[in-house]
């Protein structure tokens, strides 16, 4: 899959192609169905299929500091569109200028004049433009003045779920709340973060449960405190772990943070970039009165860590 930061990135001679447009954070079943819808007209048309989104997330410049927590960083982004087959990844900055155009604007700058779209596949609550002028609708007008169809995608509605909607906005509050069971279903896979094992307080070690201290991501969407059931993700290996979020109140902690203790595992992962997925809550983060009942519950939790991954 080529991947492209700009639209000045796009190849001279850029041909026609199947466009996918979206901020696709966490690259939900929702998107899943748009990219691949894209690529299957893509395919019926002999045409590369393009998936456009944008960095930092709109939210962010259009009210500085509401940046959303993020389900995915970009990278983990374009690695997702990957495996749904696309055949390009196109970031476009999102600017103070992306952020002022009109709907005709964007749609004759980016679609048709950069990306020369054929089809254009969106959610059928697709908005674009300044101030979100352009919909649907509009969408589809515009593709009747330059040239290109328009593919109008329904939402996805988790029937299971009291007829929820899928979006990225349902999958953070499914996270913030620990309901990681809830998120994976509309995600299609657990939730995951990514980042690198950095130096903690060694705390776990002298209570015989060495964890690995993750400094995450920006703006990293962390799951409620509490501990979990999960796997951590090192190279090619994909290992059981308790996992930790919290600010660790019995030691009047502060601070919150993420600690993945890898189940029959001891070796030492400072500096290495990793992941973990969270499968399942345990129970809620606890203060506990001295160190006994902290390791009886710690035990307790790699027990039915244990039960949880290997039914």
């Amino acid at each position: 899959m080529q991947r492209w930061r700009g639209l000045e990135a796009v190849p001279s001679g850029w041909g026609r192609s199947v466009v996918t447009v979206g901020v696709f954070d966490g690259v939900h079943r929702g998107h899943q169905q748009l990219i691949s819808r894209a690529v299957s007209r893509a395919r019926e048309r002999d045409l590369p299929s393009v998936v456009v989104t944008f960095d930092p997330h709109p939210a962010e410049l259009v009210r500085p500091g509401s940046h959303p927590a993020a389900l995915t960083s970009l990278s983990r982004r374009a690695e997702l569109v990957a495996e749904a087959g696309a055949d390009a990844f196109c970031v476009i900055p999102f600017t103070p200028e992306l952020s002022r155009m009109q709907p005709a604007e964007f749609a004759h700058e980016v679609l048709v004049d950069r990306l020369h779209a054929a089809v254009v596949v969106v959610g059928s609550n697709f908005t674009f433009g300044h101030r979100a002028a352009g919909d649907l609708d509009t969408l589809r007008k515009l593709g009747e003045r330059f040239g290109f169809e328009v593919d109008g995608l329904d939402l996805i509605i988790d029937s299971d779920h009291g007829g929820i909607t899928f979006s990225s906005t349902y999958v953070r509050s499914c996270i913030d709340a620990g309901d990681v069971d809830a998120a994976a279903a509309a995600l299609g896979r657990p939730h995951r973060i990514d980042g690198v094992v950095v130096h903690g307080d060694r705390r776990g070690r002298e209570l015989g449960f060495p964890t690995a201290n993750i400094a995450t991501t920006p703006y990293a969407a962390l799951p409620a405190d509490g501990v979990y059931a999960g796997w951590f993700l090192i190279g090619d290996r994909r290992l059981p772990s308790a996992i930790s979020v919290g600010t660790n109140p019995t030691f009047s902690g502060r601070v919150r943070t993420v600690e993945a203790y890898v189940l029959d595992v001891d070796e030492d992962f400072y500096g290495h970039e990793v992941s973990v997925e969270f499968a399942h809550r345990l129970r809620g983060q606890e203060r506990f009165d001295g160190i006994e009942p902290l390791i009886a519950q710690m035990t307790d939790d790699v027990k039915n860590t244990r039960t949880l991954l290997y039914p």
